[in-house]
């Protein structure tokens, strides 16, 4: 497993505002496409291309357009939050979703809906704003290599050192992308410094 942190000044403002406890919904939302967007633009750097003649107003010219079909798996319902950036910047883009729920007693995340298009021999980016303790996602990213998938990519924007360590443990291929890697959870799961409850934010519930 790789894990690549999205070292960009950039990157670095948004994420100071995302953790602003003072930044509101709306201004939340915007800043959230707009890391995903650079996490987008760089676990896409190396996907293959082929050429094409295209016909200018001035010319014809050779271009290169994308050899392969993306698939996004949005984690619900925080990653639904990432989907949007993705179809604006690929709209060719098959989209699947995969909702978790959190048992209260145990602790345990179990999939409750699952959607999802073929993903056999395509580029598999899947999506979530926060990587805590790695239960839901080693359970969504499971799903994913069980319907065929084989070029899998796990998109955040804060992860934390117990959950990469957990996907890190369980898929030997899986590539991450996040725009940070925080210092730890605390005792109630929640990753410090992090951002707090991102879907809450986000939904301003």
């Amino acid at each position: 497993m790789s894990l690549h942190v999205l070292n960009h000044p950039v990157a670095g403002h948004i994420l100071s505002l995302l953790r602003d406890e003072n930044t509101g919904s709306a201004q939340f939302r915007n800043l959230s496409r707009q890391v995903t967007s650079l996490l987008v633009m760089e676990a896409t750097r190396d996907l293959p291309t082929e050429p094409v003649e295209i016909k200018t107003p001035l010319e014809t010219t050779q271009c290169r357009k994308l050899a392969v079909t993306v698939v996004v798996v949005a984690i619900v319902r925080a990653g639904m939050s990432m989907v949007d950036t993705i179809v604006d910047l690929l709209p060719s883009v098959a989209v699947g979703f995969i909702g978790m729920e959190r048992d209260e007693e145990t602790a345990e995340a179990h999939s409750y809906y699952c959607k999802l298009p073929p993903l056999k021999n395509r580029r598999v980016l899947v999506v979530d704003p926060m990587l805590a303790t790695g239960g839901s996602a080693e359970q969504v990213i499971r799903m994913v290599y069980d319907q065929g998938a084989t070029d899998v990519y796990f998109l955040n924007i804060v992860a934390a050192p117990e959950g990469v360590k957990v996907l890190r443990d369980k898929f030997p291929n899986l590539i991450i992308y996040t725009a940070s890697l925080d210092r730890e959870l605390n005792d109630k799961k929640y990753i410090l410094p992090g951002l707090g409850d991102f879907g809450d934010r986000l939904y301003g519930t």
